[in-house]
């Protein structure tokens, strides 16, 4: 890809991306990613109504009247996304590619983080982390992100979500919001991902193609090839029993997923690449933001 065509990418999805932010999801992601804790504001004279648990007993016993102590929410988030680029990312039966999915997809959560004043950091990641960024805010850090994922170039076929995300956890010295950006066509990787949701908010976005959980029947034989490994695959579309090992490995693969992060507590986000990409992730900010007032 010519620098100049990153250029008109980058242009495009700041323009649309920022639109979207603006009219959707500014005051979305505020209501659901709250600070890292309370801080410490000041001391003021107690006034009826005040919670009582909130007095300062050591300054109301030296005034002898009750004071008590005010803390604020320290707002300022620092959000990484971290976006699988391996060979399965480059696959696609609709308009876009996973990876053309989740370039947007990161440039919103980006410019989400930009709108409120955090932090955005960004990994690329195959079976070894091949970029990082550290977080940053600014609007000029934010186009950087966009631009490195339109540009980068994998060295790396496999995925391997296990280890990067131990590089990350280590990376990430305090608590943040962890976006894992993914198709998840890995194994083993379950272990890792308990300790970063026990460690950071971890939201998990799984993309997927609807080719990858379900085939037409055809009287025709399908030539395919593994983009990691290579491997090379003849489907008989002609064939029900085929066709139907072939739904219910995948839907199996996808239920083992979403029951795993059901039991260690995790939501997630499922971005499918047809249809607006805007959706799901609305119906997740807006899922979550009523958990939060419950």
């Amino acid at each position: 890809m010519l620098p100049s065509e990153i250029i008109k990418q980058v242009r495009r999805i700041e323009i649309t991306t920022g639109r979207l932010v603006a009219e959707t999801f500014a005051g979305e992601y505020h209501s659901v990613f709250k600070g890292r804790g309370m801080e410490f504001a000041e001391v003021r004279e107690y006034i009826p109504g005040d919670d009582v648990r909130s007095i300062d007993w050591n300054v109301t016993a030296r005034l002898g009247k009750p004071f008590i102590k005010r803390y604020v929410e320290e707002r300022e988030l620092t959000v990484m996304i971290a976006c699988d680029m391996s060979g399965s990312q480059f696959f696609g039966t609709e308009k876009k590619l996973k990876s053309q999915i989740a370039a947007e997809l990161s440039a919103l959560f980006a410019f989400s983080a930009l709108k409120n004043s955090d932090k955005a950091g960004l990994v690329i990641f195959t079976d070894r982390i091949e970029l990082y960024i550290p977080p940053r805010k600014g609007k000029t850090h934010v186009l950087r992100l966009i631009r490195e994922l339109l540009a980068h170039k994998p060295q790396s076929k496999g995925t391997a979500i296990g280890p990067c995300l131990d590089v990350v956890n280590r990376l990430l010295k305090r608590r943040s919001i962890l976006l894992l950006i993914s198709d998840f066509m890995d194994m083993d990787f379950e272990k890792t991902l308990k300790l970063s949701a026990k460690k950071h908010d971890l939201i998990p976005v799984l993309i997927s193609d609807k080719r990858e959980k379900s085939l037409p029947r055809l009287n025709a034989i399908l030539q395919t090839q593994d983009p990691e490994t290579g491997l090379l695959r003849a489907i008989d579309l002609s064939s029900a029993e085929t066709i139907g090992s072939y739904a219910d490995n995948a839907s199996a693969r996808q239920d083992h997923i979403r029951r795993f992060l059901k039991t260690i507590g995790v939501n997630h986000m499922q971005i499918p690449t047809e249809g607006r990409i805007t959706d799901p992730v609305v119906r997740f900010f807006r899922e979550r933001a009523k958990k939060f007032k419950r």
